[in-house]
């Protein structure tokens, strides 16, 4: 049996027969792990059958994916032609993301490209700086612009070049400014363990079948001001 979501917890961007954007809250899985706990896609899943009184299994494909911690965001697909088209432009970097981030720290410009050569540990679920010829180190990219400052704290818009694990938390902790509640990268702690003060504000894509430009935005979660301590932006 799928499922019971409350109408609260679950919030569609856009639906049509092939795609379907969602919010994602902090802490939510967007697909299965060790735990168990219910996932987005599940939600996602118990959300279809309900609505189109599908029985049985509903296809619901994942072309990218969000740490647990962010919110914002998410893009399921509905068809397998879909999946792939989709999976098709996120290699190409044809998809435009960007977030919102507040970090502990205070950048001297105001706009700046980032650039490094990042090093994943599997086995430990982290990523570090590394140096070009390093084996199984890869470019990542991003530019930063400062949206918000608040004494040491920085609000920032990101646009990603790349999708490297970790990258956003990585490239910014290593220059001095990590991001609120981000623990495992050198951020202070915040009222909401199982949250990160970073968000998937946008996505832009060309939609799989009519190829028109789908652009979706949402605001970062008001309770932000309670867990992290900081403005509405």
């Amino acid at each position: 049996m799928s499922p019971r979501v409350p109408v609260s917890e679950f919030q569609v961007l856009f639906e049509d027969n092939h795609c379907l954007a969602v919010a994602k809250q902090a802490g939510q899985l967007i697909a299965e792990d060790a735990t168990g706990d219910l996932t987005l896609s599940d939600m996602a899943k118990s959300y279809l059958a309900r609505k189109y009184n599908k029985p049985g299994n509903v296809y619901l494909g994942v072309v990218h994916r969000l740490d647990r911690p962010v919110s914002g965001i998410v893009l399921f697909t509905r068809t397998s032609k879909a999946a792939a088209r989709l999976a098709k432009q996120f290699r190409e970097k044809t998809v435009r993301k960007s977030y919102l981030a507040w970090v502990h720290g205070t950048p001297d410009q105001d706009s700046e490209l980032l650039e490094d050569w990042l090093l994943r540990s599997s086995n430990r679920n982290v990523t570090r700086i590394s140096r070009e010829g390093v084996e199984g180190a890869k470019l990542a990219q991003l530019t930063y612009s400062v949206r918000r400052r608040a004494g040491d704290q920085t609000l920032l818009e990101i646009e990603l070049h790349t999708g490297r694990h970790h990258q956003i938390r990585v490239q910014l902790s290593s220059r001095g400014w990590p991001i609120l509640g981000d623990v495992k990268y050198g951020g202070p702690t915040c009222n909401n363990p199982q949250a990160l003060a970073l968000h998937a504000a946008s996505l832009s894509f060309e939609h799989p079948t009519t190829k028109d430009r789908i652009d979706l935005s949402i605001d970062p979660p008001a309770i932000w001001t309670d867990w992290f301590d900081v403005p509405l932006t």
